[in-house]
C-alpha cells in the first residue's frame, strides 16, 4: 500500500479507532487533530482508545461513539488481553495511531498476529504495522506538528488551530457558581497556574515570584487574581495566597479539569508554568503566557496563536533535568519581564471598574 493515501472519501471506511493514551498535555494537544478527523469523517463511527485516567474528558464528547480504556500500562497481561479482545470485536476499518510508541506498535502487531487486520493503519513513520505514514521523515519537534503530518498522510486536512474539548452544561454551571461565589466578573481577572506535577518541580517559576507578579498586577488595577491547580500544587498555591490579600482567589484543588476552560474563557489572560493545565486553558482563545526553564518552548508550547512563551537566555536552558543546584533558568525571569511580555494594552483592558 502507498505510504500516503486520501482516505476521506472511501466508502469502505465505516468505523475508525483513534489511539492516544497520555499524558494530560499530550491528550489535550491531540484533541486538535481529533477535531480534524471528526470533520473529515462526519458520518462515520469514531472510537477513542485512551487510558482510564483520561476517560472522563471524553465520555460526553459527541465526536466519539465509544471510549475504550483498558489499563494497558499497569494492568499486566490482563490489560493487554482486554485491549486485544476489545479491538478485535469492534472490527475497525481504519486505525490512527497518535501515540506511536513501542507499546502501541506492539499491541497492533499482536492484533495482526492474532489474525485481525484493519485495512488502513496510520502512523507517524515507516514502522510495522503502519501501512500509511508521511512521505518524508518528520523532523518537527513539536508534537502537534508530528500529529498533523500523520493525519495529512491519510488525506485528512489539518485545520483546527487549538484544542477542542466539549464542556457539559453541568460544568458551565459549576464555573458560574464559582465566579459568583468569588465575585469574578468576566474580563476583570487573570488566572495563574503556578504549579506542576511533583516530579517536575523545576518547571515551577516559584511562589514568591508569582506572589510578586500578582501584587504588581493588582496594584495596576486588576481586581482579582485566580489560582488554579491540583493536589500536587496545593502547598505552592497556599504560599502565594499567604503573601497576597483577599483579592487573590485560591481555587487550587477545587476544580475539575473541565472547569478550567469556562473559568479561563472569562479571564483577561493566563500565566502558567509548563504544565498540563496550560494545554487545557489553550482550548480557549484567551492570551496565555507560559514560563519555561528546563523544558524547550518549541516542544512544550500549547497550541494556538494566542499562546506565547518566555524563557531566560542562558546556556543551561532546556536541560530537562529533574534536580538542579541553582535553578538559574527560573530565577532569571522577573515579574517585570512577565508583565512586559503580557503587554500593557492587555493589562489595561483587564482593569476592574
Amino acid at each position: 500500500m502507498e505510504r500516503t493515501l486520501d482516505l476521506t472519501s472511501r466508502d469502505d471506511i465505516r468505523r475508525i479507532l483513534l489511539i492516544k493514551w497520555s499524558a494530560l498535555g499530550d491528550i489535550i494537544i491531540s484533541s486538535t487533530v481529533f477535531e480534524d478527523i471528526y470533520r473529515a469523517f462526519p458520518d462515520r463511527e469514531i472510537h477513542l482508545n485512551t487510558l482510564p485516567a483520561f476517560r472522563h474528558l471524553f465520555e460526553q464528547d459527541p465526536r466519539f461513539k465509544k471510549i475504550i480504556s483498558p489499563d494497558i500500562r499497569s494492568g499486566g497481561i490482563h490489560g493487554i488481553l482486554h485491549w486485544l479482545r476489545e479491538i478485535r470485536g469492534n472490527r475497525y476499518d481504519l486505525i490512527i495511531d497518535l501515540q506511536c510508541n513501542d507499546r502501541s506498535r506492539m499491541l497492533q502487531s499482536l492484533l495482526l498476529l492474532s489474525g485481525y487486520r484493519a485495512p488502513y493503519r496510520v502512523g507517524n513513520r515507516k514502522h510495522f504495522p503502519h501501512n500509511i505514514y508521511p512521505d518524508v521523515p518528520l523532523r518537527e519537534i513539536q508534537a502537534i506538528e508530528i500529529q498533523r503530518a500523520t493525519i495529512k498522510a491519510a488525506g485528512i486536512p489539518a485545520r483546527t488551530p487549538r484544542p477542542v474539548l466539549h464542556i457539559s452544561e453541568s460544568t458551565h454551571q459549576r464555573a458560574r457558581e464559582l465566579t459568583r461565589k468569588h465575585d469574578l466578573k468576566a474580563h476583570t481577572y487573570a488566572v495563574f497556574m503556578p504549579g506542576s506535577q511533583a516530579g517536575g518541580h523545576l518547571k515551577r517559576w516559584g511562589a514568591s515570584r508569582y506572589a510578586e507578579l500578582a501584587s504588581q498586577l493588582h496594584e495596576s488595577g486588576i481586581g482579582r487574581i485566580v489560582l488554579i491547580g491540583g493536589p500536587d500544587e496545593t502547598e505552592e498555591c497556599e504560599r502565594i495566597e499567604q503573601a497576597c490579600g483577599d483579592w487573590l482567589v485560591n481555587l487550587c484543588n477545587q476544580t475539575r479539569i473541565q472547569d478550567i476552560i469556562p473559568l479561563c474563557q472569562s479571564a483577561c489572560f493566563i500565566v502558567s508554568n509548563d504544565t498540563g493545565t496550560a494545554h487545557v486553558a489553550s482550548a480557549t482563545d484567551r492570551p496565555i503566557l507560559v514560563i519555561c526553564g528546563p523544558t524547550d518552548p518549541r516542544r512544550v508550547k500549547p497550541c494556538g496563536d494566542n499562546v506565547k512563551t518566555l524563557q531566560a537566555d542562558l546556556p543551561c536552558i532546556n536541560c530537562y533535568q529533574k534536580e538542579c543546584s541553582h535553578h538559574s533558568c527560573m530565577k532569571a525571569i522577573t515579574p517585570e519581564q512577565v508583565i512586559s511580555c503580557i503587554g500593557f494594552d492587555q493589562i489595561s483592558a483587564c482593569k476592574s471598574d
